[in-house]
């Protein structure tokens, strides 16, 4: 993982993108991170691929294919991290030149902070590192550290968390145990389809 010296959430629409040299749109790095519609904005500008991350989606939660975004989007969990950094690995190889990847934790309905979804941010940022796709913003490298120090638990994140406590009052522990299978699969989930630029 190299990580450069640097110079110098919320389900509304989002506000005006920034320009891909804006700092926050984290445009020297080949792999963003940033929360929510609104983080999603401001770095899928440049970007190839969205990696959308809700480990604990709801009726409520915002679509990904809403954000401004013309790439492909496709979804990440902790199961299908390591397939996922496959599929970018051979999506880069079509373009013949690197990926830039905007991995985006979707945050609680509510549009607070979700631990559950920054854990598996980290594992889908960590295995794209591992895959060779390194130069990460401090933001992205900041969810591998999370991921690294928690990541024989976040199964148990997903009920213990303050969203997962929330969900289970409303809903019952199923829809937790549900999402936690479904987070465990490998499969990888395209919302919209990787096209090589005009």
């Amino acid at each position: 993982m190299s990580i450069p010296t640097p110079s110098a959430t919320s389900t509304a629409t989002p506000s005006s993108p920034p320009s891909p040299t804006a700092p926050r749109n984290q445009g020297k790095y080949q792999i963003r991170f940033d929360w929510g519609v609104d983080g999603a904005a401001a770095i899928t500008p440049g970007a190839h691929i969205l990696v959308w991350v809700d480990a604990l989606t709801t009726a409520l939660a915002p679509d990904p294919l809403l954000v401004p975004h013309t790439g492909a989007v496709v979804l990440g969990t902790v199961g299908n991290a390591t397939a996922l950094a496959e599929w970018i690995m051979q999506r880069q190889v079509e373009l013949g030149e690197r990926a830039t990847i905007a991995v985006v934790a979707a945050g609680s309905d509510d549009g607070h902070f979700a631990v559950e979804d920054l854990l598996a941010a980290g594992a889908v940022i960590s295995a794209l590192s591992d895959s060779g796709i390194d130069f990460v913003s401090p933001e992205a490298a900041a969810a591998i550290g999370a991921f690294a120090g928690l990541r024989n638990a976040t199964g148990h994140v997903l009920s213990a968390s303050v969203t997962g406590q929330q969900i289970i009052t409303a809903h019952g522990k199923d829809f937790v145990t549900a999402a936690r299978a479904a987070n465990s699969q490998p499969d990888v989930v395209v919302l919209r389809e990787f096209s090589l630029p005009s």
